[in-house]
């Protein structure tokens, strides 16, 4: 399994744009194939910074999904949002505790 977090900066008038997009894409962000789990959270005292947080099969129905029609049009909305570069990482979980 791989874990994707990505770290998305926004213009402060941009944030509720940017929430509607999430709203209107998260189920089928979640029912892409592959895609495991999702999550959006927010920086607490600083409302324009979200991070995403998902699990993913792995690396290959990550890049299909990157590469999907879908994907690029999401991208091609939210990337005018921007503050700042976003930042991403894919990692390997490698250990949890409850």
């Amino acid at each position: 399994m791989l874990v994707r977090i990505v770290k998305l900066t926004f213009k402060p008038e941009n944030i509720s744009s940017f929430e509607q997009i999430f709203e209107e894409t998260k189920q089928r962000i979640r029912n892409y194939e592959g895609c495991l789990f999702l999550e959006l959270y927010q920086q607490q005292g600083n409302p324009q910074v979200f991070f995403t947080y998902s699990h993913w099969k792995d690396a290959n129905t990550l890049d299909n999904y990157r590469n999907s029609d879908f994907f690029k049009s999401v991208w091609s909305k939210t990337k005018v949002l921007f503050d700042a570069k976003p930042e991403a990482w894919s990692l390997t979980k490698k250990a949890t505790l409850n």
